[in-house]
């Protein structure tokens, strides 16, 4: 178990520095209008990268701590420490960044500010509401009330996706329509591995490695995935001009 997470903690790191060069070097490929948001999506990726390299090495020096100095594993022993401050000081940073490409593509100008301003709140209330569950006692009161506070943040935030910006995407061009859909889908369907993952701190330290490999994919599909749809919506308005 140790050793997939270990790898799935490198394989995100690459993917991630490779999103952020890829959006970066493609972001004149874009009409100008468009180009801050295929520039976010670099930034985010590479926010990312940086914390994903931090935290594979904490997550290897935790599995290091599990042998003797000859090799022999230590019976058993489990990994005392996981990189959760680095995640959530990652998705502090990353998730506003994400839910800013929704007005991004939009182009609403001064009108996206107040939803970017109502997404960005939610968005911090989910995480920081998370944070303070994580660091509470596994399965106590005060977990599972954290918990469901950041659930219903995330859930609001689904539902101004498909209230507000649904309203709002009417007016945008075709292939743009077509990628806020399917980005409002990874904030929908994509998002959920998070809280799933969350749970699995329920089953001890095998459910923390199992936690770490879903928060893993989750995050190279709802970072890397999420800017190539943003990616290409812009890139086919292109073509079209």
């Amino acid at each position: 178990m140790e050793g997939v997470t270990m790898y799935l903690f490198w394989l995100s790191t690459v993917a991630m520095g490779a999103g952020m060069f890829y959006f970066w070097l493609q972001r004149k490929t874009v009409p100008v209008q468009y180009q801050t948001a295929v520039t976010v999506s670099g930034i985010i990726c590479a926010v990312a990268a940086f914390h994903y390299w931090r935290m594979s090495g904490i997550y290897l020096e935790g599995v290091a701590s599990l042998f003797n100095e000859d090799g022999s594993r230590i019976p058993g022993a489990t990994i005392k420490q996981f990189p959760t401050a680095y995640r959530y000081i990652d998705w502090l940073i990353t998730v506003p960044l994400l839910v800013m490409e929704f007005p991004l593509l939009l182009n609403l100008g001064k009108a996206g500010r107040e939803l970017f301003k109502s997404l960005l709140f939610w968005s911090l209330a989910m995480l920081v509401t998370a944070w303070v569950a994580e660091e509470s006692v596994t399965g106590s009161q005060q977990w599972w009330t954290w918990y469901v506070v950041s659930c219903g943040a995330w859930l609001y935030i689904v539902y101004t996706l498909f209230t507000k910006v649904t309203e709002a995407m009417k007016t945008a061009p075709e292939s743009i329509q077509e990628s806020l859909k399917t980005m409002r889908l990874f904030v929908l369907v994509g998002w959920v591995i998070y809280p799933i993952g969350f749970l699995m701190a329920l089953n001890g330290g095998n459910g923390e490695s199992w936690r770490e490999i879903l928060y893993n994919v989750a995050d190279v599909i709802n970072k890397v995935f999420f800017g190539l749809v943003c990616y290409q919506g812009v890139k086919a308005l292109g073509h079209k001009a």
